[in-house]
Formats: C-alpha cells, structure tokens, sequence
C-alpha cells in the first residue's frame, strides 16, 4: 500500500513503523553509515512528511508526576502521528542505556511503540531496534 493512499484512521503502529522502516533503509542504502545523527534526522522527518505523515521533530517531553510537571524532561528526536518515537543514533552498537533511553520516552508519553535507528550499523536491518510499551 503506499502511502499517499492511507487514510488517517488506517494509521495505527503497525502501519506506520513499516513505513519507517521501509524509509530508513531507503536512506541508509542511500548515504551510507555514519554521518551525524541530525543529517538523518532532517532527511527521514522529509521523506515520511513527503509519504503523508504527521513528523515532529526534537519534541519535548515534559516529567509529570504526582500532578506536577517538570520541565527538566527529555527531547524526542521524531515523533510521527503522535503514535510512534524514533530515537536516531550513529554509533557502532546500540546498547542496553539506549533502549532504556528510548523506553524512558514511551513511558512518558504513554506511547506504544518505538524503534532505534542506528545509522552508524554497516547494514540498516541489523541497525533497527522495535521497543514495545506495554502500558
């Protein structure tokens, strides 16, 4: 299905992180590894805005706790129809502090799923991380 055809309420996770995915590896095969994490930022929120989706970028999340929310929180790299985060990296291997990183996010935000794009991995397949909020 592309997606230029999808209606909104087509939209759930499902959908959108294999159109995530499908681009990722687009721009991967593209570029190559290992530029700067915010060259890969700017050019995946263009081309999932460019296929239909709603992309935020560096969203700020704020800590709410006990009714009080602090401001001191954390900032999503992209966020697509306020459905699904993207954590980028450029690194050699992900590691267990950025999975946490990523579940941190999902938590407060009280969203379902995530994935960890490494663009620094040789092949983009072994450079995507699926992190699953169970709520």
């Amino acid at each position: 299905m592309h997606a230029k055809t999808l209606r909104r309420k087509d939209l759930d996770e499902n959908v959108i992180g294999s159109l995530i995915v499908d681009t990722a590896v687009h721009i991967h095969k593209e570029l190559g590894s290992g530029l700067l994490e915010s060259v890969y930022e700017v050019i995946l929120s263009k081309f999932l805005a460019q296929k239909g989706l709603h992309v935020q970028r560096q969203v700020s999340i704020p800590i709410e706790f006990g009714g009080e929310y602090f401001d001191e929180g954390f900032r999503v790299d992209i966020f697509v129809e306020g459905k699904v985060i993207i954590e980028l990296k450029s690194v050699e291997k992900i590691t267990a502090a950025h999975k946490k990183q990523l579940l941190t996010y999902l938590k407060l935000t009280r969203t379902k799923l995530g994935f960890i794009l490494n663009f620094g991995a040789a092949i983009m397949k072994e450079g995507i991380d699926r992190i699953v909020n169970n709520l």
